[in-house]
C-alpha cells in the first residue's frame, strides 16, 4: 500500500490495457493527421521509416544513455564511443528529413555521452549551445565525485529558428536590493520577499528530479521532468507547432507540451511506459499545471510554494 502522499503512478500492464488501446502503430506510410497527439507503439526505428516528411517544429531527443540500463525489461547495453557514436548517427539520419527547414532540436545526454553526441550532431546541425542541468539527486561515488549533472544540446536546422527568451525567464530572489530614489530598481518588493525575474543562461540549477509525492512521477527509471521540457518547448516553438519526441519514456515531453497548447508525437516501444504517458495525458486535461511554473515566469526551486501560499 501507498502511502497518502505518494502521488507515483504505477499502473500495471494488467491494470492500464485501457490506456493502451489509446495508443497506436504504424506499420505503413502514414498522414500527420492520423498521428497527431498521439504516442505510437513500436521501434523507434521501425516506424520512423512511416512518418511523413517535414512536420517537425521541434524535435527532443532522450535516448538511452551510454550505460548499462533496464528499462523495465527493455535492457541497453553499454558499447564503446565509437559504436555509440553510429547509434547516434542512425537515429539522426531517420528523423532529418523529417524536420520542418527552421527546426530545433534538443538532445539530453550525461557526461560521458555528451562529447560523443556532440561531436556528430555538429555534422548535421547547427550548435547553439549546450545546456548542462543540476540533476539533484545522484549516487554517492567513494572514489569519484557525485553525478549529479547532465547536458542538453540545444542545435537548429538551419539559422532561422525560434527562440522566445521573455518566456522563459527565472524568478529569483534579490539578496541586495538596489534602489533609485527609494524605489526598487528591475526587481519587486513583495510580502515574501524581493524577486527579479532574469535571463535565463545555460546553466540551470532550479529543476527538481520527479520524486514520490509529485503527481508526474513515475518508476521511470530516467524521467525528465516537465519543467525541464516546457522550458525547452516554452522557448523554442510557438503554441500550435509539433513537438516530436522519438524516444518518449514515460511521456513528460507529450505531457509539457499538451499542457502548454502544442501539438505532440511520441515514439515508445515499452508497454508500460506507453500506459503511464497515456495516464499522464489525461490528469493534464483537468490540471495543466506544471510544477514550478508559475505566472509566466520559471521559479526557483522552492520559492512558487511560497509565493503560492502568499496570494491565498
Amino acid at each position: 500500500m501507498k502511502a497518502n502522499r505518494n502521488k507515483t503512478i504505477d499502473i500495471s500492464i494488467e491494470e492500464g490495457q485501457t490506456y493502451l488501446k489509446r495508443c497506436m502503430t504504424v506499420n505503413g506510410s502514414t498522414s500527420l493527421e492520423n498521428i497527431m497527439d498521439k504516442i505510437i507503439l513500436g521501434d523507434t526505428y521501425h516506424v520512423l521509416q512511416w512518418m511523413p516528411k517535414a512536420f517537425v517544429d521541434l524535435l527532443i531527443v532522450d535516448p538511452p544513455y551510454n550505460l548499462a540500463k533496464d528499462f523495465h525489461g527493455n535492457k541497453f547495453k553499454k558499447t564503446s564511443d565509437e559504436q555509440y557514436a553510429q547509434y547516434t548517427e542512425n537515429w539522426i539520419k531517420q528523423i532529418k528529413p523529417l524536420l520542418k527547414e527552421n527546426a530545433t532540436i534538443y538532445v539530453c545526454c550525461d557526461w560521458q555521452s555528451s562529447c560523443v553526441i556532440g561531436s556528430v550532431l555538429k555534422q548535421h546541425f547547427h550548435i547553439q549551445n549546450r545546456i548542462t542541468w543540476q540533476r539533484e539527486k545522484g549516487r554517492g561515488a567513494k572514489n569519484n565525485w557525485k553525478n549529479a549533472m547532465e547536458d542538453i544540446w540545444f542545435a537548429t536546422n538551419s539559422k532561422s529558428y525560434t527562440f522566445h527568451v521573455e518566456d522563459v525567464k527565472i524568478r529569483r530572489r534579490v539578496n541586495a536590493p538596489y534602489k533609485v530614489d527609494g524605489k526598487p530598481k528591475d526587481w519587486e518588493e513583495t510580502e515574501t520577499g524581493n524577486f527579479r525575474n532574469t535571463y535565463p543562461s545555460n546553466l540551470w540549477d532550479d529543476i527538481s528530479v520527479p520524486y514520490w509525492s509529485m503527481p508526474e512521477n513515475t518508476p521511470h527509471p530516467t524521467q525528465k521532468p516537465e519543467k525541464l521540457l516546457a522550458k525547452l518547448i516554452l522557448a523554442s516553438s510557438d503554441p500550435g507547432d509539433i513537438v516530436f519526441d522519438p524516444f518518449l519514456g514515460a511521456g513528460s515531453t507529450a505531457v509539457a507540451a499538451k499542457k502548454l497548447q502544442r501539438h505532440y508525437i511520441g515514439i515508445e516501444q515499452n508497454e508500460q511506459y506507453c500506459i503511464w504517458a497515456e495516464k499522464r495525458l489525461e490528469m493534464a486535461e483537468s490540471d495543466p499545471s506544471i510544477q514550478g511554473y508559475q505566472d509566466g515566469v520559471f521559479w526557483e526551486r522552492n520559492t512558487a510554494k511560497i509565493q503560492k501560499k502568499a496570494n491565498k
